[in-house]
């Protein structure tokens, strides 16, 4: 997601895993397979298998309390749908 969005989606997001961030760009680390067919609006893309480039030099700035480094899917698609102005759209 672009960095512009980074702190309105982080607040409010009910759980979040780890979430990584540069200049430009927030990473939010979810489980493998997680896109579940989903349209993922713009601006924001889900990429599976995506590495966080270290060229961009992320920082980790947010590490979950809980025992799973992983934020839930489902809660971060509706919230970017939310900020976004875009319905979820289920297949």
């Amino acid at each position: 997601m672009p960095a512009a969005h980074g702190f309105r989606l982080l607040s409010r997001l009910p759980r979040s895993g780890c979430v990584f961030a540069s200049t430009d760009w927030w990473w939010w680390i979810v489980p493998a397979g997680s896109d579940h067919e989903l349209p993922w609006p713009r601006p924001v893309r889900y990429a599976p298998g995506a590495v966080v480039p270290d060229a961009d030099r992320p920082r980790l700035i947010n590490f979950p309390d809980g025992a799973t480094p992983y934020t839930p899917p489902i809660p971060l698609y509706l919230v970017v749908c939310q900020l976004t102005g875009t319905a979820p759209a289920w297949a």
